[in-house]
């Protein structure tokens, strides 16, 4: 009985200094209001509707350049997504706000790139309404290029304001890495579509 005491007050022990050192470890780390947070949640939320609609494109169209384009943009956006899901689950954080998006982007209204925004689903800046989304799954061909091509670039535009703002309140350097990679990337892509779309006779 004795032996069993030491043993129990051991654990207890042992499982209290490992609690003291998480806290330890996490009092440095980002809240749940914190804005890191919200960016990793939020850009999370959004690169899912640009891998969505890349998807779809590649389903309503045979052009090459296009498909190659959403290819990338699938790759390099889910890989993203995981290394923001990874942050919060290292800061031991939820994956959703029960507060709503976009509280940790101070100034933000409603998304400006994207008619409609703030209603019919466009709720962060640049996502496409679901009645853009439900127009681009019907098109086809050409219609299906060019509304892709318009779609992603306001989508991108937005993406890049998200990530510049993340740059302005925060610190962390891994926090700041990947929105820099954002930026770069992004404005790349933009000046890419917007070559595409003249090489269709459209514009952005």
């Amino acid at each position: 009985m004795r032996r069993a005491a030491v043993a129990l007050a051991a654990l207890v022990l042992l499982a209290a200094a490992v609690l003291t050192v998480l806290a330890a470890k996490r009092s440095g780390e980002p809240g749940t209001d914190s804005p890191e947070a919200g960016f990793a949640r939020d850009m999370s939320a959004h690169h899912a509707q640009a891998v969505r609609m890349s998807f779809i494109v590649r389903e309503r169209t045979r052009d090459e350049p296009v498909r190659l384009l959403a290819y990338d943009i699938i790759t390099a956006q889910q890989a993203q997504i995981g290394m923001m899901t990874a942050w919060l689950d290292d800061w031991g954080l939820p994956k959703t706000d029960p507060g709503g998006r976009m509280r940790w982007m101070s100034g933000h209204h409603g998304g400006a790139h994207a008619p409609g925004s703030g209603a019919d689903g466009a709720v962060m800046p640049g996502m496409a309404t679901r009645t853009r989304l439900r127009e681009l799954e019907r098109a086809s061909g050409r219609d299906a290029e060019i509304r892709y091509l318009r779609l992603m670039i306001a989508h991108h535009r937005g993406g890049v304001d998200m990530a510049r703002a993340v740059l302005a309140r925060t610190d962390r350097p891994e926090v700041r890495r990947l929105a820099r990679t954002m930026v770069d990337g992004q404005q790349s892509e933009i000046a890419l579509m917007n070559r595409m779309l003249a090489e269709r006779g459209a514009s952005a």
